[in-house]
């Protein structure tokens, strides 16, 4: 019976447990997807400063001020892309951080809650023990007093009989 509820109590955590791991793993998944097309619009943006540097539109194929502007322009939005996927960074690591936190807290209350079933499973048990015993002395109490009480009725139908017969005789001896 202990085995069967420790079993049972053990089957619930776990799937709610999983239930809110699975909820945790969906948000994370959006954040990661999310840093994952951050990484790959700056990879674009990258092949455009490359491709910016390479340009020489000025006299005898040399760049001009309009070809280096446009490539720190391109330069200063891959550095914001950084920043912002930084940013995103900071929030992934801080969720698994948050994640890691609240799978040990809820790993704890499960184990204090288990630890408490049981103690309380054994509780039970032994009060089931105890009333069974109490249980068993008032049977055989009540077993001693029953046979007290046949006995006495015996004894008092065997008086009665005793002075029934006397009485009976007695009415012979008169008549």
């Amino acid at each position: 019976m202990k085995k069967l509820i420790s079993f049972c109590l053990l089957c619930f955590v776990s799937v709610s447990v999983f239930a809110q791991a699975n909820a945790d793993s969906v948000a994370y998944q959006r954040q990661r997807t999310k840093i994952n097309t951050m990484l790959a619009v700056r990879g674009t943006k990258f092949g455009q400063y490359d491709k910016s540097l390479s340009e020489h539109t000025g006299i005898f194929g040399l760049q001009t001020k309009k070809d280096i502007r446009r490539s720190n322009d391109i330069l200063m939005d891959i550095v914001k892309t950084d920043n912002d996927i930084y940013r995103e960074l900071k929030i992934l690591l801080e969720y698994r951080t948050f994640q890691q936190s609240q799978v040990q807290d809820h790993s704890k209350e499960t184990e204090q809650t288990a630890t408490e079933s049981m103690y309380t499973i054994s509780r039970l048990q032994d009060q089931l023990v105890k009333v069974k015993k109490e249980n068993e002395a008032n049977a055989t109490l009540l077993d001693k007093e029953s046979l007290n009480f046949k006995i006495i009725v015996f004894i008092l139908v065997i008086i009665i009989l005793f002075l029934l017969r006397n009485q009976i005789r007695r009415k012979e001896n008169k008549s």
